[in-house]
């Protein structure tokens, strides 16, 4: 089947055309500037040559009309016509308590997600242009929901429950929902296969960290192929340190800060979602390309920047280690996961209790590519990978279900 993945924000449109059948990625791109100018950038594949041109865009309607005119262009096309586009799945960044799992997107849906719009304000009305779009321009394609929360609607009471005043859990719905469930979920599952097959570690007795390092950040612990445990909370503000988000706090910090200078409570999440993390604490840079270049140099607040985050995914490490009562296996992934080999030494250093050991020299020269990678020692208690993710595999996939399961 093929298969559209789309991932919409409030002025872009990310796609990827997929053959389920094979798993090939057979086109990708991304319309930005929506509502402006507007911009197309497609290639074909992985390896494909950009094209980029300047499209006017005044809507996401028309930017899926221009999607699918590529996609369907005799040159820098990989499919006839429209028609082959079997479905689209959407991401979705959060299903409030409404959403436990994807789903076809009916009127009803829509009206859910509607009512998710406070639990990711910056994320769901994108979400639903895009939605909108994609049907006014293929109304007769079914279309699909896949959600980042889905994932960690496993967790136990006790993990996802918040210890304030119960009401506010059950009236207001505050408790921790996670996000990245969507890659913590693929990357897990791939991380049990080697498990089964290189150490014969059965999927439902394993016990997997898996570690999404990048701009954002979370941590999450699988015990059994299921999310007991996730760092990000009630929105994808918690956890640890990320780019421009300054992850968990003393709560007295907001008020104290408020008072300080002033700011009204929409400003206190401006500062905290935009103005801490790495560049917060560097005074250089969101992007750890730039921390790392500076700690060459000796610049001392980059060097405790990066150690923050190091330092953080290690207690997580060992937190999630105890709440599993063991580890087979970190993953690895994502942005700074695959690419940052500085952070996974730092990380990975000093577990000799838990009988992690990495080797250095396959670690370093681990970035930039797009391969499984062991980079544990064979005397390593713990598989230590670098496990590429593949979020919109895993939409096409969930997608394909929901579509043939209408066909019977």
């Amino acid at each position: 089947m093929k298969v559209l993945v789309v991932n919409a924000g409030s002025s872009s449109l990310k796609y990827q055309l997929f053959d389920t059948e094979t798993s090939d990625m057979l086109a990708k791109g991304i319309c930005e500037r929506i509502g402006l100018d507007g911009c197309i950038e497609h290639r074909l594949g992985e390896d494909g040559e950009k094209h980029k041109k300047d499209i006017p865009m005044p809507n996401h309607s028309v930017a899926t009309e221009i999607v699918v005119k590529y996609l369907t262009d005799p040159v820098l096309g990989c499919i006839k016509d429209m028609s082959e586009i079997e479905a689209v799945g959407h991401r979705i960044v959060h299903g409030g308590p409404y959403f436990f799992e994807s789903a076809l997107i009916t009127d009803e849906v829509i009206e859910k997600l509607r009512l998710c719009v406070d639990f990711a304000p910056l994320h769901t009305p994108a979400h639903l242009m895009g939605i909108e779009g994609c049907i006014a321009v293929m109304p007769d394609t079914p279309q699909c929901v896949v959600f980042d929360t889905a994932f960690h609607q496993t967790m136990p009471n006790y993990a996802y429950t918040y210890p304030i005043p119960y009401e506010m859990t059950t009236e207001a719905h505050i408790r921790r929902y996670g996000a990245h469930g969507t890659s913590h979920r693929f990357v897990s599952a791939e991380m049990a296969k080697i498990l089964e097959a290189n150490r014969g570690i059965k999927k439902e007795d394993s016990k997997i960290i898996t570690c999404h390092i990048g701009n954002g950040s979370s941590i999450t612990a699988v015990k059994g192929g299921k999310c007991i445990d996730t760092s990000m909370g009630f929105t994808p503000l918690e956890g640890v340190e990320m780019g421009t988000r300054c992850g968990s706090i003393d709560p007295a910090i907001v008020t104290y800060v408020m008072k300080r200078e002033g700011f009204t409570p929409d400003e206190m999440s401006e500062w905290m979602n935009k103005k801490c993390g790495f560049l917060g604490v560097s005074g250089i840079s969101s992007d750890s390309r730039d921390i790392e270049a500076a700690i060459l140099k000796g610049d001392k607040r980059a060097w405790l920047t990066a150690h923050i985050l190091a330092y953080q995914v290690k207690k997580y490490i060992g937190a999630y280690t105890a709440a599993m009562n063991g580890l087979d296996a970190i993953v690895f992934t994502a942005g700074m996961g695959e690419h940052n080999p500085e952070l996974r030494e730092r990380a990975c250093t000093g577990m000799e209790y838990f009988g992690i050991e990495i080797d250095k020299a396959i670690n370093a020269k681990t970035h930039h590519q797009p391969n499984i990678v062991k980079l544990s020692t064979d005397a390593s208690k713990v598989d230590v990978y670098v496990l590429p993710t593949n979020e919109e595999l895993v939409i096409a996939n969930d997608t394909e279900e929901i579509v043939n399961n209408l066909k019977k």
